[in-house]
């Protein structure tokens, strides 16, 4: 049953312009400067300006290692743009990437403020340099030296810093519970990179074929290069808005009609009740509790691929299909094409587009759903789109909606 729409308070807000950076794969430039460009050309997507914000959110703010993570924090925007803020944020724990996302649409809906530039960079590319991702990673770099602390103290002295060990170990159960294959992952990074051959911005964009995807380096079973998302720099900016504040601006308001945010599991990456779940399944659960729509009428579901697997969990949490189920429903890769019957990932995800964490997903939705895609967009356009982000133990979504 749902709740009362009266209380359920996201509903007051909006995203009203979207901003990207130039992406690449060692860009070399200022990360601060890579932020500026993204928040400057969502302001005047929206056909606002400077003196317009008054709030800022932001994922996960600054931070120290791993290098290239974070390319910004909030206070580094307020002060280069010379901002008037009511309210801002950032911080590393919270629902994904997204959940900055949705503490901004908390805040206008709040009358904290009226406009709120969210914004995520990074510039993991360049500072791995030449000497690859091991580079970036707790207990890599100069010397590999590293002071372990909280979880990392387990996983280090079995040199396990890395989530695609981590995540392994879901995909793992789950293949030998329900029968999913690597082929099947394939589908999923298959389809990524067809659509990424249509975006001009992102990473990997050569023809792939499933014998290219199962004949590339393994990584950490059962993942092999292509289930992993393509480290990059670039920053992708979103202004959520107050509805009733949005109505004349330059794009048609996409409402926010529900988020999913649930943590109802332990707070771990490798102690949860069931490793074949992960803690979308409860940001899933809930956001269907807050909106009449069914997954039944989502048109565009853009869907966290940090790993190729996490995307298969995404789909079984929303309820496009059940559990255990999700290999199957990708299969061949016709349901999730462009033009099947739900387009995932339509930018080429993080596996081929590049790891710009759950804002590239909410960028594509929102270009997608303004029929500002170009050559990758799809027919509609949607007027349903999911977003979801986050793997593991840091998971959010929302449901978006075209302004009825």
């Amino acid at each position: 049953m749902t709740r009362d729409p009266n209380e359920i308070i996201e509903r007051r807000a909006c995203i009203s312009g979207v901003g990207q950076s130039d992406v690449g794969r060692r860009l070399g430039r200022d990360p601060l400067e890579l932020t500026l460009d993204a928040c400057l050309a969502a302001i005047e997507h929206a056909g606002l300006t400077r003196a317009d914000i008054d709030g800022v959110s932001t994922y996960p703010g600054p931070t120290g290692p791993p290098p290239g993570f974070s390319g910004a924090g909030a206070y580094q925007v307020i002060d280069a743009l010379r901002l008037d803020c009511n309210w801002y944020d950032s911080g590393l724990e919270t629902s994904g990437q997204l959940g900055s996302v949705i503490k901004a649409c908390l805040a206008v809906a709040a009358g904290l403020a009226n406009h709120v530039v969210c914004f995520r960079s990074v510039w993991e590319g360049s500072a791995q340099g030449d000497k690859g991702r091991a580079a970036v990673m707790p207990g890599g770099g100069e010397g590999g030296a590293f002071k372990a602390s909280g979880y990392m103290e387990w996983f280090l002295p079995f040199s396990a810093p890395s989530a695609a060990v981590w995540i392994a170990m879901y995909a793992q159960a789950h293949f030998a519970r329900y029968g999913t294959t690597k082929e099947q992952l394939g589908w999923v990074a298959l389809n990524a990179r067809r659509n990424a051959q249509l975006n001009p911005k992102a990473i990997y964009r050569d023809p792939m074929t499933m014998d290219d995807y199962l004949s590339s380096r393994v990584i950490s079973t059962p993942f092999s290069l292509y289930d992993c998302d393509a480290p990059c720099d670039g920053a992708t900016a979103v202004v959520v808005s107050r509805v009733d504040r949005a109505r004349d601006l330059r794009n048609p308001p996409l409402r926010v009609e529900a988020v999913g945010t649930a943590l109802h599991d332990r707070t771990s990456w490798d102690q949860p009740r069931d490793l074949t779940q992960m803690a979308n399944r409860d940001a899933g659960k809930m956001l269907w509790t807050r909106t009449d729509l069914k997954p039944s009428d989502v048109q565009l579901a853009e869907l966290y691929d940090g790993f190729s697997f996490i995307t298969l969990s995404w789909l079984e949490s929303l309820g496009f299909c059940g559990l255990g189920e999700s290999g199957p429903f990708v299969e061949g890769g016709h349901r999730i094409a462009r033009d099947g019957e739900l387009p995932l990932n339509t930018n080429g995800g993080q596996l081929s587009g590049g790891r710009l964490h759950g804002y590239g997903f909410l960028h594509e939705a929102a270009v997608q759903m303004w029929g500002q895609a170009g050559d990758r967009q799809v027919a509609g356009p949607p007027e349903v789109a999911v977003v979801a982000a986050g793997g593991g133990n840091t998971c959010g979504c929302l449901l978006l909606t075209r302004d009825r």
